[in-house]
């Protein structure tokens, strides 16, 4: 299989029905980045043994790039819809000639890199790791030097979570859905290691209803390193004046 064209377009809401019923489950309704469409002019190289059943070997050979990462594709193929553009197709010289079939295709690609904010369901915690499955295929982690301070490892109930200390119903338990940005991706296995340092992370209903905390926490972020950066340059400037007479003591002295 090979592709002419290739056009892309990020997500902000996935049609109903783009996707099987069965995977419909596996997205999230809403923006989640890492997420693109993507028509693309595609021609599928068809066994002659197929040639009365040629859309259904098009779409067998598509379905079997599903939930892995292609370089074709530069991503994971989610899912795909196609049409054909041509009653026609070209036979292949060679011992078993195959035929290429000109189809149109629209697919569904998750892409996720790093700085992006993802979603997924927690299926595994302990104090030095939490385990999310995202889209209901690829697995992420987010290790305990990538949650931030505020979140502290407590057993409620029989059952371990994360609780803030800044707000006591923020918790991140078995079971929730979190918002995490990706720190970097294994391609080869789709795995993803994930960061809740970012005050825009975490459990995504608490997020949902919290919003303008999470906004007001990232403003004093984002005031407090303009306060880090201006003392820094004081300081600077300060040695800089104290070197400059310490320089000029020296130099009377010396005269």
């Amino acid at each position: 299989m090979e592709v002419r064209q290739r056009r892309f377009q990020q997500v902000d809401r996935i049609p109903v029905n783009f996707l099987p019923v069965e995977q419909n489950i596996f997205l999230s309704k809403k923006y989640m980045e890492g997420l693109t469409t993507a028509e693309a002019d595609l021609t599928v190289y068809v066994h002659p043994s197929k040639s009365n059943k040629i859309a259904e070997a098009v779409r067998k050979q598509l379905s079997s790039l599903l939930f892995t990462y292609d370089e074709l594709f530069d991503g994971v193929l989610l899912a795909h819809k196609i049409s054909f553009r041509s009653k026609h197709a070209k036979i292949l010289p060679g011992l078993i000639p195959y035929f290429g079939v000109r189809v149109r295709a629209k697919l569904l690609i998750f892409s996720p890199k790093p700085n992006m904010l993802l979603e997924g369901k927690v299926v595994k915690l302990s104090k030095e790791s939490i385990h999310v499955i995202v889209l209901g295929f690829s697995s992420a982690a987010i290790m305990l030097e990538d949650i931030r301070e505020e979140f502290k490892y407590k057993i409620k109930h029989g059952a371990g979570c994360f609780a803030s200390s800044s707000h006591k119903r923020h918790r991140i338990k078995v079971g929730s859905m979190i918002r995490f940005a990706v720190k970097s991706v294994d391609e080869e296995i789709v795995h993803i290691s994930g960061s809740l340092i970012l005050p825009q992370t975490g459990c995504i209903r608490w997020l949902s209803n919290h919003k303008h905390s999470a906004d007001a926490v990232s403003q004093t972020n984002r005031s407090l390193k303009r306060y880090r950066d201006r003392d820094s340059e004081m300081l600077d400037n300060g040695d800089r004046s104290q070197n400059f007479s310490r320089s000029l003591k020296l130099r009377k002295g010396t005269e």
